[in-house]
């Protein structure tokens, strides 16, 4: 009964910064940790960060740390990722996700409650 909608991904250069959003409905958003994976042609989809419900805890792919910033607007029932200092290997189709009711994070596939449809991120040499 929830859905899930990215947008906000495109194509940037290699260095630059793009901000994905993932705005939810049909469920009580603060009620849900939230997360984000990426899914990379021939690739598993793999975590990227994950945030609690109350925005106190956050966790990140080793590869992610420093660069990207998971935020979340319970207000606006919204979930962002700040992308910056982009490299081709982030290239990826991102998907938004919520973890179950009960609040854990999301952190693998098999932890996600409800997935997005994804946003495609492109980051060109």
């Amino acid at each position: 009964q929830a859905q899930l909608v990215e947008s906000g991904g495109g194509l940037v250069q290699a260095g630059g910064s793009l901000r994905v959003s993932c705005a939810a409905s049909k469920l009580i958003f603060s009620r849900y940790a939230m997360g984000w994976f990426r899914q990379a042609p021939g690739k598993e989809r793999e975590f990227v960060a994950a945030i609690s419900r109350d925005a106190y805890n956050t966790e990140y792919t080793d590869s992610a740390k420093g660069r990207f910033t998971i935020s979340r607007d319970n207000a606006r029932n919204t979930v962002y990722l700040q992308m910056n200092s982009l490299k081709p290997d982030d290239t990826a189709v991102y998907y938004c996700a919520a973890g179950g009711p009960w609040g854990s994070l999301p952190t693998t596939p098999g932890s996600v409650a409800y997935w997005g449809q994804g946003t495609q991120v492109t980051v060109s040499s």
